[in-house]
């Protein structure tokens, strides 16, 4: 009989349900005013139809494999190429290491080590930790990396600290130098889950920075603020003037700002000189988890959204758009008063006008009681494709789902390409030597310079252990 590890919706870097008990774990992951209203929209999209079944831009076959690429890590959960010409990939371990992998080789020693610096991390589930790791585009000549970590609370109201500082490499190219950290920006986190946690430049020279909607569940409880849509009661997501959760974040590491910030803002930012917080790029998230940018094409920044209780989502986002949470949940309008049952109408816009836009994508989430299929405890943002070896995968979205149920690890690598209509369709990607599920929990992706894509997994679901693998998406033999 197979052990369930989780009474309602499980999900890594997704929600626990407002209670720090961790056996069982209680995990709900992973233009006007709020007078104008609509339907939620559930006849305009069905998450069944586009799936593995359709056969638009579907793609079938066993022709991709998984190749082994490094093990014996802790909790993997992203791959980053510093683009320096090296050919080194950087493994970031939640336990708070990073470690490189050098001509097919893990280097004995890390490349970097903040777990003195970090929170203490509870072993069977967590989200907090080493969480993203960024190369400054001229790192090759300056040395300059940034981290996102979690550091101990400020104080006995708040869980953690998330932190993203900046670091130099040593005179060992293999080795960070630790005395030379320089903290941009700390963000008070009231629990312990949804901490977003990745860091990326953007195609502009920017740093973007995913951060959660402060944890708990529905964007309701201590740390979070009330918004403008009472009817819910939430919370962060909404809110753009009193905090910086539930948002990505775009600032200049290049410039330093005023005496209480130690970057700069891009003019350009759309809260900029104006009411809101300078540093926010878009709002409305519930779990950022994973982003990436296309490294073709127009350079899309796409957004893994872990969803709560019916729907996950991926967002195509654009500067100063709103993504809807907690007034939506992917397509539909979400409840907070029964997580599990959509409100029949919603605001379609917020109390600024602007949209709530939706996402390109969406997969109902495991405890969604309408059943079918496919479903997942929770996305896991990816990478587009862009490499050579697999010319059936070129321009199309890779991702993935935590897993498939929430019993075992069974996750799922998922591939999706861009639709006319704007709604993505999307299909598990069938794998030669794991023809249903990698059978581990799979916790991220990373993509090289060549743009081959990576993916992180292991089969404990929280922080401990040594499963965790690096694996390559490859073709078939």
């Amino acid at each position: 009989m197979k052990k369930r590890l989780f009474t309602r919706k499980a999900g890594f870097f997704g929600s626990i349900a407002g209670s720090r008990t961790l056996l069982p774990f209680l995990i709900a992951m992973l233009a006007g005013s709020a007078t104008m209203m609509q339907s939620c929209r559930k006849a305009d999209f069905d998450s069944n139809k586009v799936s593995a079944g359709s056969d638009q831009n579907a793609v079938t076959g066993a022709y991709a494999d998984l190749q082994l690429v490094a093990d014996n890590f802790v909790s993997p959960v992203t791959v980053v190429d510093p683009k320096d010409g090296t050919k080194r990939l950087f493994v970031v371990d939640q336990v708070g290491k990073v470690w490189i992998i050098s001509d097919g080789k893990t280097l004995s020693t890390p490349f970097i080590d903040v777990s003195s610096r970090m929170v203490t991390l509870m072993p069977d589930y967590d989200e907090r930790g080493l969480l993203g790791l960024a190369f400054h585009p001229n790192f090759k000549n300056n040395g300059k990396f940034y981290v996102y970590y979690t550091a101990p609370p400020r104080g006995k109201n708040w869980d953690n600290l998330s932190r993203i500082s900046e670091f130099r490499v040593s005179s060992d190219p293999d080795k960070a130098d630790m005395s030379s950290e320089r903290v941009l920006l700390e963000v008070n986190q009231p629990q312990f889950n949804h901490e977003g946690g990745t860091i990326a430049f953007g195609p502009d020279n920017y740093l973007y920075i995913s951060i959660g909607d402060g944890g708990n569940a529905d964007d309701i409880g201590p740390g979070h603020v009330n918004d403008w849509y009472t009817k819910n009661e939430g919370g962060n997501g909404q809110d753009v003037k009193q905090n910086l959760l539930g948002n990505i974040l775009r600032i200049d590491v290049d410039k330093s700002g005023d005496a209480d910030h130690a970057y700069g803002i891009p003019a350009d930012n759309p809260f900029a000189g104006k009411v809101g917080k300078d540093e926010i790029y878009a709002y409305g998230f519930r779990n950022p988890y994973r982003f990436s940018f296309d490294m073709g094409g127009s350079h899309k920044l796409l957004v893994g959204d872990a969803g709560q209780s019916l729907y996950e989502e991926i967002d195509d986002v654009q500067k100063g758009g709103n993504y809807g949470w907690n007034v939506k949940e992917g397509f539909h309008c979400f409840n907070t008063s029964n997580d599990l049952k959509e409100r029949n109408a919603c605001p379609v816009e917020d109390s600024a006008g602007n949209l709530l836009l939706d996402p390109v994508l969406e997969v109902k989430n495991y405890a969604n009681p309408e059943g079918g299929g496919p479903r997942t405890i929770a996305i896991v943002g990816g990478n587009v494709y862009r490499g050579k070896s697999m010319p059936k995968l070129y321009g199309k979205y890779v991702f993935g789902f935590l897993s498939a149920d929430d019993e075992e690890a069974e996750g799922q690598v998922v591939v999706a390409g861009p639709s006319v209509n704007g709604i993505w369709p999307f299909e598990v990607l069938k794998l030669k030597s794991f023809p249903d599920d990698i059978g581990q929990w799979l916790k991220g992706f990373g993509q090289d310079q060549n743009g081959e894509v990576y993916i992180t997994a292991t089969t404990e679901l929280g922080p401990q252990g040594n499963t965790g693998k690096v694996w390559k998406l490859v073709p078939a033999q």
